[in-house]
């Protein structure tokens, strides 16, 4: 009698994980090859600009030829451009965004003090448009073709193709200045009045948010709602939707546990390059508002120019863009993971 020898056979290879991890190597290599990319073009792009820096920080001081050459060679502008680049990237890579030619402060701290305010700006707008445009354009997509669907869409479609800064600009006139008997409700700019402390300074704040963010929510909620609405549409006629009707589901619940999922691939991407908006700020509504942040501190570098607060706040506004596409992307499979075929 012949003893046998079970096989044991090898145990099977996580093909859903594997197929992540190469799914996620891949667009993490992305990532990475488009933050280069943006290294390259950050100081490039920025080099073409009209006007020498110099020569704009010393605008109306007696200054001499000597003086000038030596200011440039302070800031290395008097190095070849290979050799400007080669230094540049090699500080960028070790965190170190440079000297600021106007304020005379690392780049990186002039971005520490200005980023809170852009983010209770655009933090707080990019919640609210989010929330609202989600709601609204589920509702308008779910009923279309009637009434409220008209008015939404309409008005949606009118507010995304205004330009913010007109329209901060008109509701400073309507609800800063006044016009006619309505008086100005709310500060023309800024973020702060000076003087306040405790719950007396966040009102105060509270007070002066409430235009830029209005500015911000009325064209966002618009974005954020055609895109919503269009995802939503193209999920309606699917016959799973026709199943779980016929097992008697509620059409709330039909919405909610079965179509709204499904639709969720576009409006992830949206939400999270929003959510990259947070710390890129709004430039035009900043500027507009006079808002301390972010957007305003790069107008202020482009006007000099300061090349290396321009190119700092550069890579910091297209970093913030990357990296919130590759969380999306990291997403993806898990809603759909057809993605990662």
């Amino acid at each position: 009698m012949t003893a046998t020898t079970a096989v044991v056979a090898p145990a099977p290879v996580d093909r859903k994980r594997t197929g992540y991890l190469r799914y996620g190597a891949g667009k993490l290599g992305g990532a990475l090859i488009s933050l280069v990319a943006v290294l390259v073009t950050g100081f490039f792009l920025f080099r073409i600009i009209p006007g020498d820096p110099v020569k704009a920080m010393t605008h109306g001081m007696p200054t001499s030829a000597e003086q000038l050459a030596t200011l440039r060679g302070q800031f290395g502008l008097d190095l070849p451009l290979w050799r400007q680049f080669t230094d540049y990237c090699g500080k960028a890579l070790t965190g170190d965004l440079g000297l600021s030619y106007q304020f005379h402060a690392p780049v990186g701290e002039l971005i520490a003090q200005k980023l809170p305010a852009t983010l209770l700006l655009t933090g707080t707008a990019v919640l609210l448009y989010s929330t609202l445009g989600l709601w609204l354009g589920t509702r308008s997509a779910w009923r279309h073709g009637g009434r409220a669907d008209r008015l939404t869409t309409g008005v949606a479609l009118t507010l995304w193709s205004v330009p913010s800064f007109w329209l901060g600009l008109l509701l400073i006139i309507t609800f800063a200045v006044g016009v006619g008997p309505l008086p100005g409700l709310f500060p023309t700019g800024g973020m702060e009045s000076g003087g306040e402390r405790g719950f007396a300074y966040a009102i105060d704040v509270a007070h002066h948010l409430v235009l830029p963010v209005l500015t911000l929510v009325a064209v966002g909620y618009a974005q954020t709602l055609l895109v919503v609405r269009s995802s939503l549409l193209d999920e309606m006629g699917g016959d799973y939707l026709t199943t779980a009707r016929a097992k008697g589901l509620r059409d709330a619940a039909v919405r909610r546990r079965h179509a709204v999922p499904n639709a969720l691939l576009p409006t992830v991407t949206m939400v999270f390059i929003n959510l990259g908006h947070v710390v890129a700020g709004s430039i035009l509504v900043e500027t507009v508002f006079s808002w301390p942040g972010l957007g305003g501190l790069f107008y202020q570098a482009l006007s000099v120019p300061d090349l290396p607060l321009v190119q700092g706040l550069f890579i910091v506004f297209a970093g913030a863009m990357i990296v919130m596409n590759l969380l999306a992307d990291l997403i993806y499979p898990l809603l759909d993971p057809r993605v990662r075929r």
